[in-house]
């Protein structure tokens, strides 16, 4: 098991190298510079500016001293907000990261919900509705469920009520929270039913199961003791694409929903070609998506006794 561990931190420690590599070659392959935007700024001016945050040193040279500073944790200074990186980070990214929490664990428990009642129920409304509003979920993106969410139950309510019982828009209280959570969940909840809906088929029709049932045990244990059990393993093994889904559609809904993360600051960078935070934004999203990954591996190893073995064989 150790092993596996120690060969799954090289392997994180290699992409996020990887990462940052292509993050930087590609901001400086784009077209234009940070201060093309400022018509009014003069020559002078530029070259200072452009000596300041060393955009004047050969692009290599520029790739070295950036990684150094990366794994020193500094992420350079905004040349559109005039400060580091790293303390707007750490300003916005709670914020991005309870919406992403709030929306995971919708998505896992909904998605497991429906998915196992699904396969239970196969064949029937249960089944029928449950699969409906999976393939809804993955057929809208989230930027139009947030909009219809906005729409129908924060305005229509609202007016109906005649006082605001889901704001439209921001980030203060529990209710200003529902919406944009579930929004940005519906996807993976639709992801997570279908595929917990075929793992749980499997599992029913197992060997186990049946001789489960011979020894007379009831068929709520049955279902939740062994088959949910057994049936939850692909899910734990897509956890990690999910969470990097949830986490990146997290941009658009927090735009919609004017909500104060991340989303503002690099969607603004992009406009602005603020190269630093546009690199310093996708290198920490990509190092806690792979520290993301890393963990459900080491989730999978605890799990899956197979692992275990496959390991220490080598």
């Amino acid at each position: 098991m150790l092993k596996y561990i120690i060969k799954r931190v090289c392997y994180a420690l290699l992409t996020l190298l990887l990462l940052i590599a292509i993050t930087f070659l590609m901001m400086h392959a784009a077209p234009g510079d940070p201060f093309a935007r400022n018509k009014a700024i003069t020559p002078e001016t530029k070259a200072a500016l452009n000596a300041r945050y060393g955009f004047d040193k050969p692009v290599w040279m520029q790739f070295l001293v950036y990684v150094g500073n990366v794994f020193k944790g500094d992420l350079g200074t905004s040349t559109k907000y005039g400060r580091e990186v790293t303390t707007i980070i750490g300003e916005s990214f709670p914020i991005s990261f309870e919406l992403g929490i709030r929306s995971l664990i919708i998505s896992i428990l909904g998605g497991v919900l429906l998915g196992t009642v699904a396969a239970i129920r196969r064949g029937k409304a249960a089944d029928t509705i449950a699969m409906t509003v999976a393939v809804i979920g993955v057929s809208v993106p989230s930027f139009i469920v947030a909009a219809l969410l906005q729409y129908f139950l924060a305005l229509q309510v609202n007016l109906k009520l005649g006082h605001v019982f889901f704001p439209i828009t921001g980030w203060k209280g529990e209710m200003a929270k529902i919406l944009p959570a579930f929004a940005l969940a519906l996807s993976s909840m639709a992801t997570i039913s279908r595929l917990m809906r075929t793992s749980m088929m499997d599992a029913l029709n197992s060997d186990y199961i049946k001789t489960a049932k011979a020894k007379g045990l009831s068929e709520k244990r049955i279902i939740w003791k062994h088959a949910v059990r057994n049936a939850i393993m692909p899910v734990i093994t897509v956890l990690g694409p999910i969470t990097a889904s949830i986490l990146t559609g997290a941009f658009v809904v927090e735009q919609v929903f004017n909500i104060p993360g991340m989303g503002k600051f690099f969607v603004t960078s992009i406009k602005e070609l603020d190269y630093m935070m546009i690199s310093g934004t996708t290198i920490f999203y990509g190092a806690f998506l792979i520290i993301m990954t890393l963990l459900v591996d080491i989730a999978y190893g605890i799990v899956d006794p197979r692992v275990k073995l496959t390991d220490s064989k080598e």
